[in-house]
C-alpha cells in the first residue's frame, strides 16, 4: 500500500539523517511519522512554492526534537533537497537540530524549548481570528486558516503550555488544532514517574474539545478526529496513541528518545524498505506531489478571492496590502504630550500608545493582569469570544505564555504587537524574550517599574539585575527614557523595528523632564551628549532612566565649584554601540578618562565605556520594602551621596 510506505520513508529517512549526523531525536520520527504523513497529504493548506503565503494553515513544530520527521516532509513535498537533508545538524545547513524560522523554507516559527511551542500556536490562532473579524466579508474570507501544532508528553508538563491552553480554551480560539504524540515514555523513563495526570479531564476544563485516537498507526482515524476538529467551537486537543521509537529494537523504552539507532538497525530499517540509502521511490514522491498541486491551487482560489475583495472593498483592501506588506507608517511629528509636566515614563509612554492604537489598526498587545499599572493598553475593550475586534488582550497572571504567544502573533504576520508587566518579572518571560530576538521579531516589550523605586512591595518586585540580562540578548533592543521626549523616541524607534524585539523599560515614580528636543533627535543613537561645557571637561557622567536628573544636579553643585562634566544620557546601550567609531568618540573622548556612570541596578553592561579611572554608581545587591524616596536616600541615590562618591574618585 503506497500510503504505508510513505509512512516507512519518512521513518527511513529521518533515522538515516540522524544516523548520519550522529545525533538526533529517533524516537518521536518514528512514532510520529503516521500523524505527520496524514497531516501534510491530506490536511495542511500550504503552497510550497510560495513559503509566506499569508493565508496557509500554520504549522508548529512544538516538539521540535522531531525536526529530522518535518524535514523528511518538507523534503518529500519539494521544499529542501536530499542534500538537505545528509546536513541535518551540520554547520550551516538549512536543516538545523531544531525547526528555525528564516532558517528553513516553510518552518513558521522556531520551536524546540518545550512550552514554546504551544504557546506561539495559540498566538498563531490568536492572530487569525482577530484579523479573520477585522477583514472577512460575507463574499471574501482572505484571512481564514487553522493552525496545526505537533506536541509531546515533554509539552504537556510544561507550564507554559498549560498557561497557554487555559487562555486559548478561555477565548475559543477554535481554529487551533493541538496533535499530541502520546507515547508515554519521556527522556529520563516512564512519563508515570512523573505525572499521572487525566489528559482528558484536564482539557475539558479548559473549555478546550477532547479526541482521541488510539492506536497512532491508523492515519484513518487521525483524518477523521482532524476533520471532527475543524468543525469544533473550541480549541482541540486530539490525543493520539503511538510506541516511541516503533520498529527499532528498544521501541517503548526510552532509549530510542534522543540516540541514533545502532547503524545495523538503520540498515536493517532501509533494507525493509527497499531502495538506497537517503533515497524514496517514485510514487512516493508522485503522492507528496499532490501536497504541491493542492497548495498552489488553493493559493490560486485566494489570489482570485484578493481581486474580488479589491473591488468590493477597495478602502479595507488596501489596509490589508499595508498590514501584510508591514507597510503602515506613522507620523510621529504631530503627537503632542497633554502636557509638560513632571510624570512617570509609563504615563508618557500610555499616552504615545494610546495615541498609536488610533493610528495603527494592528496594533494589539496586552498585559499580565497589569494594565492598571503599566498603563500598557489602547483604546477599548479586551479580545473575547463575543468580541473579535478589540484590540487588548487580558492575558491574565501567565507572563510565560503571553510572551510566547506574542511571538506567535507577530510570526503570523498582519499584527504589530506589544506585552507588558513589571520589569522583574521579566524572568519569566526570558525563553520566549530569547526566541524573539533569534527569530529577529519585533515584539514590543513595556517593561515598567524599573528599580528599587518599586518602593513598598519590596526586593521579590525590584529588578536589580534585569537590565543586564536583557543587554546581554543578542539582536535586542533595551531602552531605557529619562523623561517623555526620550520616551516618545523609544516608540518610534520600536514601531518602527522590522527585525529585533524592543524592550522599553519605564518608571514607576514621577520624573522631570530633562532632555526636550534632545531626547528626541538623539535617543536614536542611543547615547548622547545632554548637558555640556564650552570649558575644560575634567569627567563625564554617564546615566539612563531616572538617574539622569540625578547626574543633571551633580554637574550644577560641580559647576558652582569652577569644576566642569557633561552628562551624557545613554537610553540604549544596544543603539549606541551601532554608531560609528567617530561619533562614539565625540560623546566619549579617550582624552577624558574620568568617568562615572549612574544607575539604580547591576550596571555591569557600562564597564567597557569606564576605563582605568571610571566608576560605577550602581547597584549589586537585592532592595528594601520602603517608600521610593526613603529607599533612594538610604541606598545613596542622591545628588549630596553621589557628588561625595565623585570627588572621592
Amino acid at each position: 500500500m503506497i500510503e504505508q510506505k510513505a509512512i516507512n520513508t519518512l521513518r527511513v529517512l529521518s533515522v538515516e539523517a540522524i544516523a548520519k549526523a550522529a545525533s538526533g531525536h529517533p524516537g518521536m520520527a518514528l512514532g510520529a511519522a503516521p500523524i505527520m504523513h496524514t497531516l501534510f497529504t491530506k490536511v495542511l493548506n500550504f503552497n510550497p512554492k510560495v513559503d509566506k503565503w499569508f493565508n496557509r494553515d500554520r504549522f508548529v513544530m512544538a516538539a521540535g526534537h522531531g525536526s529530522s520527521l518535518l524535514y523528511s516532509c518538507l523534503h518529500l513535498v519539494g521544499v529542501i533537497t536530499m542534500d538537505d537533508l545528509k546536513a541535518f545538524r551540520s554547520l550551516n545547513s538549512i536543516t538545523p537540530g531544531h525547526p528555525e524560522l528564516h532558517v528553513t523554507p516553510c518552518v513558521d516559527i522556531s520551536s524546540g524549548p518545550l512550552g514554546q511551542g504551544l504557546a506561539e500556536a495559540v498566538g498563531f490562532a490568536l492572530a487569525e481570528s482577530f484579523l479573520a473579524n477585522k477583514f472577512n466579508t460575507e463574499t471574501a474570507k482572505v484571512v481564514n486558516h487553522y493552525t496545526y501544532a505537533l506536541c509531546g508528553d515533554g509539552d504537556m508538563q510544561e507550564g507554559a503550555t498549560m498557561e497557554s491552553m487555559s487562555l486559548a480554551g478561555h477565548l475559543g480560539l477554535n481554529k487551533l488544532i493541538v496533535l499530541y504524540d502520546s507515547n508515554d515514555v519521556q527522556l529520563d523513563g516512564d512519563v508515570a514517574q512523573a505525572t499521572s495526570d487525566d489528559t482528558k479531564k484536564k482539557m475539558e476544563a479548559y473549555n478546550w474539545n477532547y479526541l482521541l485516537v488510539k492506536d497512532g498507526n491508523d492515519t484513518k482515524d487521525i483524518l477523521v478526529k482532524i476533520k471532527k476538529a475543524q468543525k469544533s467551537s473550541k480549541p482541540t486537543l486530539i490525543e493520539i496513541k503511538t510506541v516511541i521509537g516503533i520498529g527499532a529494537k528498544q521501541e517503548g523504552t526510552c532509549a530510542v528518545h534522543g540516540a541514533p539507532l545502532p547503524y545495523e538497525e538503520v540498515k536493517a530499517m532501509r533494507k525493509a524498505l527497499g531502495g538506497e540509502e537517503f533515497s524514496a521511490e517514485a510514487e512516493v514522491y508522485e503522492l507528496y506531489q499532490g501536497v504541491q498541486k493542492n497548495g498552489c491551487k488553493k493559493y490560486r482560489k485566494w489570489k482570485r478571492d484578493i481581486k474580488q475583495y479589491k473591488f468590493e472593498n477597495f478602502e479595507k483592501y488596501q489596509e490589508f496590502e499595508k498590514i501584510i506588506n508591514n507597510e503602515f507608517v506613522v507620523d510621529f511629528n504631530t503627537f503632542a504630550f497633554k502636557d509638560d509636566n513632571k510624570k512617570a515614563t509609563r504615563v508618557s509612554s500610555s499616552e504615545v500608545l494610546k495615541w498609536l492604537g488610533d493610528k495603527v489598526p494592528t496594533l494589539i498587545g496586552g498585559t499580565a493582569d497589569l494594565s492598571c499599572s503599566t498603563k500598557a493598553k489602547v483604546s477599548g475593550g479586551f479580545f473575547s469570544k463575543s468580541d473579535r475586534s478589540a484590540r487588548n488582550i487580558a492575558f491574565g497572571v501567565r507572563e510565560h505564555a503571553m510572551a510566547g504567544i506574542c511571538n506567535g502573533m507577530v510570526s503570523h504576520g498582519g499584527l504589530k504587537v506589544f506585552c507588558s508587566g513589571f520589569f522583574v518579572f521579566s524572568d519569566y518571560m526570558k525563553p520566549a524574550l530569547r526566541l524573539a530576538a533569534l527569530m529577529e521579531l519585533p515584539v514590543i516589550y513595556v517593561f515598567s517599574h524599573d528599580s528599587i523605586a518599586v518602593g513598598e512591595d519590596g526586593p521579590t518586585h525590584q529588578p536589580i539585575e534585569q537590565l543586564t540580562m536583557l543587554r546581554s540578548i543578542p539582536n535586542f533592543e533595551v531602552i531605557r527614557p529619562a523623561d517623555q521626549f526620550e520616551m516618545l523616541a523609544a516608540w518610534k524607534i520600536a514601531m518602527n523595528s522590522s527585525n529585533k524585539p524592543v524592550a522599553l523599560i519605564t518608571s514607576r515614580q514621577d520624573l522631570e523632564n530633562v532632555t526636550y528636543e534632545k531626547g528626541l533627535n538623539n535617543t536614536i543613537h542611543g547615547g548622547y551628549i545632554l548637558s555640556d561645557f564650552e570649558k575644560d571637561i575634567e569627567a563625564i557622567i554617564i546615566a539612563s532612566g531616572s538617574e539622569v536628573s540625578l547626574a543633571l544636579e551633580v554637574q550644577k553643585k560641580l559647576a558652582l565649584e569652577n569644576r566642569f562634566v557633561r552628562v551624557v544620557s545613554m537610553p540604549s546601550l544596544c543603539l549606541f554601540e551601532k554608531q560609528s567609531t567617530k561619533y562614539k568618540e565625540s560623546v566619549l573622548p579617550k582624552k577624558i578618562s574620568k568617568r562615572l556612570v549612574i544607575e539604580a541596578g547591576d550596571a555591569i553592561h557600562y564597564y567597557k565605556y569606564l576605563g582605568e579611572k571610571g566608576k560605577a554608581y550602581n547597584i549589586n545587591r537585592f532592595g528594601k520594602s520602603a517608600k521610593a524616596s526613603v529607599l533612594f536616600k538610604d541606598y545613596g541615590f542622591d545628588s549630596e551621596s553621589i557628588l561625595d562618591f565623585y570627588k572621592s574618585m
